[in-house]
This record gives structure tokens, sequence and C-alpha cells, in this order.
């Protein structure tokens, strides 16, 4: 069996368990703490399943655990004690009797397969023979560190900010969010983006865009920045709070 096709069926059965995961806890967001460990799980498996085994796939298998283990714990302490969060909750009123097969095709397999697409600069550094470390893979490594930064930094000012009772229906604008309406969304697309860098001298590592390139129009255009902001424009401050910051890369706001 194919290397490529060994890692597919790995990843079908992983999101597959998930869904029986999401039907005995009766939340389908146990999708969102299944992501960032997806991305381990292909990382470290291709690297094994390879006969390579070169230090740019050490480096990019620690760099993607770093980043997907500690999303996936913010993530499941995020949800604990709470309801199910209100995408899942409104997708469960919306598609009613055919609520259970849309679940496992649109939240599981779908995630599945963007999950896949994303990984393949990784995919690709551990099917093939590593070649020098550059200038580029340097950039990578920088803008992987950047990236990294925006997501664990923002995420702790929004985590800090919703605990305080006197915040309750106000909108975070200081800090990252000061320069960024979502900078924990910019962090992981500049992550991605670190990662196909770092493939970058690697044979094949141009086909691996699509990883970086699936990553910034999930967040962009589909289940990112769009629902986020949609839910957003419901507080009185957020129009202010728009006109004057960035919507994605982080800039000085608009006095």
């Amino acid at each position: 069996m194919s290397y490529y096709r060994t890692l597919a069926l790995l990843l079908s059965a992983y999101m597959s368990l998930w869904f029986l995961i999401s039907l005995v806890r009766k939340r389908n967001d146990v999708a969102d703490v299944a992501w960032g460990l997806g991305f381990v799980l292909l990382a470290w498996t291709s690297f094994f399943l390879s006969s390579a085994r070169e230090p740019r796939g050490i480096l990019v298998g620690v760099l993607v655990s770093a980043w997907g283990l500690r999303l996936a714990w913010h993530i499941a302490a995020r949800h604990r004690g709470k309801a199910e969060d209100y995408r899942y909750l409104a997708w469960r009123q919306e598609w009613g009797k055919w609520f259970y097969l849309r679940s496992f095709a649109q939240v599981y397999l779908l995630q599945g397969a963007c999950l896949f697409f994303t990984s393949l600069p990784v995919l690709i550094v551990n099917h093939s023979a590593s070649g020098s470390f550059g200038v580029v893979n340097g950039i990578g490594d920088c803008l992987w560190l950047i990236g990294f930064l925006f997501e664990l930094v923002g995420d702790a000012e929004l985590a800090r900010f919703v605990k305080d009772p006197r915040n309750c229906g106000k909108i975070l604008q200081s800090g990252l969010w000061r320069y960024t309406r979502h900078p924990n969304y910019f962090g992981e697309v500049a992550m991605w983006w670190g990662i196909w860098l770092i493939a970058m001298g690697v044979p094949g590592a141009w086909f691996g865009v699509i990883g970086p390139v699936t990553i910034t129009i999930l967040i962009l255009k589909v289940s990112g920045i769009p629902m986020l902001e949609k839910k957003m424009a419901q507080n009185p401050e957020f129009a202010d709070y728009a006109r004057r910051t960035s919507v994605f890369l982080p800039w000085f706001p608009k006095k």
C-alpha cells in the first residue's frame, strides 16, 4: 500500500473514532480537539513510515507537536464544564433527522480531508530525502515561531479577558487584539506557511504549498473568521472595533 494511501486510511479511521466519541459525549465540538491531535498523528506516523527519517522530519514533527498538543489542550480546557460550541449547536438544530449522517460527513470526514491537505508539507518532508538547510528554511523557522507566539499569547489574553466577570458583554481590544481582530487565526496561518518554507529544498516541496493555501482559505473564507465575525457583529462594540482594527494581518489601529 502506498505511503499517502496508508496515511489517508489511518486518518479516516482516526476521524471515525472521534465521531464515535462525539456520539458518546453527545457533543460534536470534540472535533476541535481532534483537529490538533490529528496533525501530531500524521506527522509522526509519516516519519516512522519513511525510510529516510531525516533531521528535517524530526524538526517539523516537533514543531507540529508543540502546536497541535497545545491547541488540543487549550480547546479541551475551554470546553470543560460548558455547553456544546454554538456552531455545532446550530447545526444540530438545522440538520434535523440528517444530523448524524451530516455530522460524520461534514464535521469529521471533511475535516479529516482538510487536515490531510494542510499536512502535505510535513508528509512530503518525511517521504523524501532531505536537502541542505538554507536561508529560506531559516525564514520558515522564524515565521513559525512568530505564528506560534501570536496564537499562544492571543489565546492566553482572551482566556484572561473572558474569565473576568467585568468584561461580560465586551470585546477584547487590547494586547495583540489591538492590532488584529484574530491574532490566534493569524498565528495558525503563519505557522503553516512557516512549515512549508521549512520543507523547501526537499523534492516535491513546491507541491506542498497546497497545505498553507488550504488552511488560509479555511480560516479566511470558510469556518474561521467569517463564522466568528458573524457572531461578534451582534455585539454593539463590534462596529467601532472592526472599523479601527485590521481583520487579519497585524497592523496599527486606525484613529
